[in-house]
């Protein structure tokens, strides 16, 4: 059975188990949609909380930071790990003894306030299609490659399969569906890691393998030394940075981590998954569930990144660190030249690969054609790049100029073909990161239709509709999400970690100071709340637009914190103003006083209301 044949089964079954399971946990009512019914055992919301947490970011992308960023992709790895115990022990048992469906339904109650609920409505949305561009392109980038479709149409593909699962089961589906996710998932990125680590190093735990020694197999002349002392050395003869050594400024790092944890503990479409348990003591029980099954993908990271970045070296430029010829590239280069990926520029016209640091192309990204050289690589419409010019290029560091350009995104789909592991390796892969993009797009989809439907039709627009009005309302508004997500994924603002970092900023600066002082602060009040979201909402949003979209350069970044760590300012700004507000106003009304203190008692909670 080849390849082709593999992918399409793979992913076809994992199709059929989601819509199946789907049709089978069908929603009949508000609560099943919103919340699952609150019945859900904590260890499958762990799993299913896992699933949708660690998306295409974790699954595609996050390896693919780890190894080409080195030391500077560490912020991400502690920020989404370290948000998780943040959220179990501050805010996850206290939400659920509260007892609502979302988060715009505690900030509207807590804070006595439709403006306050239509702010967060608002937070929603941004947060959700911020985070969603990620997924959908994660998902495009999957399909681009193992069926064979552009990028465009991968999307598209995505959008069908969402709009089933989605739209049909409401929380109840979605909730068993990822738990299916996550048990794919999990094994398609453990299986390959092993391969991978035992081919390199010998060793078979992944989470060794950063302090394993190399084979004598792969590389004769790295044999016996260090996997992270050859990264280092190879990486530097090419002209990159030290790889156990970062680039950011400790504050950026700092910042990045920050927004990282807190936008953790902040996330709508995380936080709604403890309403979906019977009680309180389950919401902290799934965290710690949750925790440990993401910590099984988040320790094998490190080690992926970094074995996928010696292959890489390895592979495209050969034992002898001069490049191989375009003709004996094996046959994974020219399968993902075909998505438009990979590129080979051959700047010194030699015919041989090289890659190093710097450009491979002016402007950076290939402008792809349908032309092919007399080698057989696809061609590009990008003019010609000056080698002495090239951005990046330094010749008394490297040995020649780069010509490869290398989508980050890839690596993980890349790795099984890069180290020549079995085909049906290379198939549950693609079927792993679908359910890895797929699980999260439809969290976040439900989570923008219940805040369009419940929040802002039922609590605030149109409070007199019946459940099945309320109920018709979140599946159109969900139709229509997946459409403007659709677009989003067609047109990301970056790579998929990237992206998703964005989104992570974003809760941090908005909901976290929110819904932490709404349960540790008695004093804090509806003036207080909105003046502090809508400060941070503004100015993160308006640092993230000016330097991803405007052109804002980089030495005009503030104290040089970059787009994906400003939340935390945007956070500590939110505080600030909310204290500074609320002290100068009245206080809270008694029974929302005393509706604190009852949260502040993490026991006795019921099922969830919809009044």
């Amino acid at each position: 059975m080849n390849l082709d044949v593999l992918t399409y089964l793979f992913v076809g079954l994992s199709f059929a188990l989601y819509i199946g399971i789907a049709i089978w946990a069908r929603a009949g009512s508000t609560q099943e949609f919103y919340v699952a019914g609150g019945g859900v055992h904590p260890a499958a919301n762990g799993m299913a909380t896992a699933a949708d947490w660690m998306s295409a970011a974790s699954f595609i992308s996050l390896a693919g930071i780890v190894s080409f960023a080195g030391y500077d992709a560490s912020g991400y790895l502690m920020g989404w790990t370290g948000g998780y115990v943040m959220l179990a022990m501050l805010l996850a048992p206290y939400l659920r003894k509260f007892g609502k469906f979302t988060v715009p339904d505690f900030i509207g109650d807590r804070y006595y306030s439709n403006t306050a609920r239509t702010i967060a409505v608002v937070c929603v949305i941004f947060i959700s299609f911020t985070y969603i561009a990620g997924q959908m392109r994660g998902t495009g980038i999957v399909f681009s490659r193992f069926l064979h479709v552009d990028i465009d149409t991968g999307v598209l593909i995505g959008m069908v399969i969402v709009f089933f699962y989605a739209v049909m089961g409401g929380m109840k589906g979605i909730t068993y569906t990822q738990v299916a996710q996550y048990c794919i998932l999990i094994f398609a990125y453990t299986v390959p890691a092993v391969f991978l680590v035992m081919q390199v190093t010998g060793h078979i735990l992944p989470q060794t393998g950063l302090g394993a020694t190399i084979q004598e197999s792969v590389n004769p002349v790295w044999a016996g030394k260090p996997v992270l002392f050859v990264l280092d050395e190879i990486v530097q003869d090419l002209g990159f940075h030290e790889y156990t050594t970062g680039t950011r400024s400790t504050i950026d790092m700092f910042f990045i981590t920050a927004a990282l944890m807190a936008g953790t503990a902040g996330l709508p479409h995380v936080i709604v998954r403890f309403f979906t348990v019977p009680k309180v003591r389950d919401a902290r029980a799934s965290a710690g569930w949750a925790l440990m099954f993401i910590a099984i993908l988040y320790l094998t990271v490190p080690a992926v990144g970094a074995v996928g970045q010696l292959n890489l070296i390895n592979t495209i430029n050969g034992q002898q660190g001069e490049g191989t010829p375009y003709p004996q590239m094996p046959q994974w280069f020219k399968n993902w030249e075909q998505s438009g990926l990979i590129a080979w520029n051959d700047r010194n016209g030699d015919g041989r690969v090289q890659y190093a640091s710097g450009d491979a192309f002016l402007g950076g990204k290939p402008v792809l054609t349908d032309k092919y050289g007399d080698l057989g690589q696809r061609l590009t419409a990008n003019p010609m790049i000056d080698t002495e010019a090239s951005p990046g290029f330094d010749p008394a560091l490297q040995p020649y100029a780069n010509e490869v350009f290398v989508d980050r995104d890839i690596l993980v789909l890349a790795n099984p073909e890069i180290a020549n592991l079995p085909d049906w390796v290379i198939a549950l892969v693609a079927a792993g990161a679908v359910a890895a993009a797929l699980s999260t797009a439809a969290g976040l989809l439900l989570v923008i239709s219940t805040a369009i439907s419940h929040d802002l039709l039922k609590k605030t627009l149109l409070p007199e509709i019946n459940e099945k009005q309320e109920l018709v309302a979140a599946r159109m508004a969900s139709v229509a999400a997946i459409c403007i997500a659709g677009y989003f994924g067609l047109n990301p603002p970056g790579y998929v970690a990237a992206t998703v970092a964005l989104a992570f900023g974003l809760a941090a600066a908005t909901f976290f100071p929110a819904i932490f002082m709404g349960i540790f602060v008695k004093r804090m009040n509806r003036e207080g709340a909105i003046a502090g979201m809508l400060v941070g909402l503004i100015s993160t949003m308006a640092y993230i637009v000016y330097f991803k979209f405007m052109g804002g350069a980089k030495e005009d970044l503030f104290m040089g914190i970059s787009p994906e760590g400003f939340g935390t300012l945007g956070m500590l700004m939110n505080f600030m103003v909310a204290f500074i507000v609320s002290s100068a106003t009245a206080e809270p009304p008694e029974d929302i006083q005393a509706l604190v203190d009852d949260i502040r008692i993490p026991r006795g909670a019921g099922a969830a209301q919809n009044h």
